[in-house]
């Protein structure tokens, strides 16, 4: 991945990421180690040999730490674990989410729930378990990631888009209660990310056609395309931020 931005207050910064073995977590881990960073993150899958190849290409190796986010007692012990080996965590970045399509008259009660428990419910008790630290620490900062699904109102996941309308409300109100203790946070929404998973699963090239019509830049995003603003975000560079939610999307959907 070509980096060409670079944030020297993140060198050496404790960052955690939920995701950060796959997709645009991937990308996210390989961004904030390029800067120097100490980045732990969780994956269900095991991810020791990306793990591997991020060592051998940076000389900078992530701690994988195994664990399903829907089971809120092993996410919070990840967060200790990451604190463990590199220090109070001052940068987190909720990245995780599940995206399966589904339709309204036929969502379970228990789909739902699930649903729900990875894209939001996960995302408030990983911002609780980090608090204390980034207190202790002066200060910190925390990305949600969210999607500009909700704001098109696009259909065909009615959990994933509540899901990810309510991040934008939990940013917004723990940035105005822990604002006082220096810490910041924002959303982050990318645009359609053509990630391997979106590939295999739901890009045709009508779709496509139809969704790069709407974007004022004529060029799909790739994950690499979210890295920078998540560093930025993450960075004293935007000391002075928060409670904001950030689009990346190649001018889909506008804000303000």
């Amino acid at each position: 991945m070509d980096m060409n931005c670079s944030f020297s207050d993140l060198k050496g910064a404790s960052v955690f990421i939920t995701g950060g073995g796959s997709g645009i977590g991937a990308f996210l881990t390989e961004g904030f180690l390029m800067q120097g960073a100490k980045v732990a993150f969780v994956q269900r899958s095991d991810s020791t040999a990306f793990c591997d190849e991020m060592e051998a290409k940076h000389g900078n190796r992530p701690v994988f730490i195994a664990c399903d986010i829907t089971d809120m007692n092993a996410l919070k012990a990840a967060i200790g674990q990451a604190a463990e080996a590199h220090g109070p965590v001052t940068v987190l970045v909720n990245n995780a989410a599940n995206d399966q399509r589904h339709e309204t008259l036929s969502t379970t009660e228990e789909f739902w729930d699930w649903s729900q428990a990875i894209n939001l419910k996960a995302y408030f008790f990983a911002c609780q378990a980090v608090i204390d630290d980034m207190r202790q620490s002066g200060g910190g900062a925390i990305i949600n990631f969210s999607s500009v699904s909700y704001m098109m109102g696009n259909a065909g996941y009615p959990s994933y888009t509540t899901a990810n309308a309510g991040i934008t409300g939990m940013t917004r109100s723990l940035a105005r209660e822990f604002g006082p203790d220096r810490i910041r946070v924002n959303a982050l929404a990318p645009g359609w990310v053509l990630t391997d998973r979106q590939k295999e699963k739901w890009a045709t090239p009508e779709g496509l056609t139809a969704h790069l019509e709407r974007q004022c830049l004529k060029d799909m995003l790739s994950p690499e395309d979210i890295v920078g603003t998540t560093l930025f975000m993450a960075s004293s560079a935007s000391k002075m931020m928060t409670g904001q939610v950030m689009v990346v999307d190649g001018g889909v959907v506008t804000t303000g």
